[in-house]
């Protein structure tokens, strides 16, 4: 199914009938692998799923009142940074959910994690528990339609996120500093080592 139709469906019909959701809470997101979803190898491609994020964090954002926040104050977010690491294929047809959560903030960007879950099978040590197939980090920053970046502590006061109940593990905030490109008012030349020509 084309990204676009499925997005509008889950905002106007899925999310819209799911509970109220706490800033920090994980919302759940259902879907199933349609052939549009697949790849030459016959499974969910590596790019649907970063692409099905988007549609798993506008979940999270429309139950947690976030989208509420932006329209308002006429904010957008875009993704500045994202890594994801699979651990099982998603095949034709199969369900699964996405479960989004924000985990807290640097000093420029939010911080979630997203994760691709399946109900674990019977006789594995966590049967009947939720699976783990992939997961995500995204890195995220909130921009004005007016132009510039809303401060960290603007979205914090506004959103009504508590910091103290927020924590980024260590590691993520090491691979959003060390990954992240320079930024749109500097310069970023193209510029290859020698032994890789």
């Amino acid at each position: 199914m084309h990204m676009l139709p499925r997005t509008l469906w889950h905002r106007w019909f899925v999310g819209s009938r799911g509970p109220r959701l706490d800033f920090s809470a994980v919302s759940r997101s259902h879907f199933r692998v349609w052939p549009t979803d697949l790849d030459i190898l016959r499974h969910m491609n590596n790019g649907k799923y970063l692409s099905l994020m988007d549609i798993g964090r506008f979940d999270l954002m429309q139950r947690n009142g976030v989208l509420e926040l932006l329209a308002r104050e006429s904010w957008y977010p875009v993704v500045v940074g994202q890594t994801i690491s699979y651990r099982k294929s998603l095949n034709p047809w199969m369900k699964f959910t996405i479960e989004s959560r924000v985990l807290g903030f640097d000093a420029q960007a939010v911080y979630m994690e997203q994760r691709f879950v399946r109900p674990a099978p019977a006789g594995s040590g966590i049967a009947g528990s939720p699976e783990v197939y992939a997961r995500a980090i995204v890195r995220a920053r909130i921009l004005r339609r007016a132009g510039g970046v809303v401060p960290v502590e603007e979205i914090i006061a506004k959103s009504g996120a508590d910091p103290q109940a927020l924590q980024v593990p260590a590691e993520y905030l090491e691979w959003g500093e060390t990954t992240k490109l320079p930024s749109t008012r500097a310069d970023a030349p193209s510029v290859w080592a020698e032994a890789l020509r």
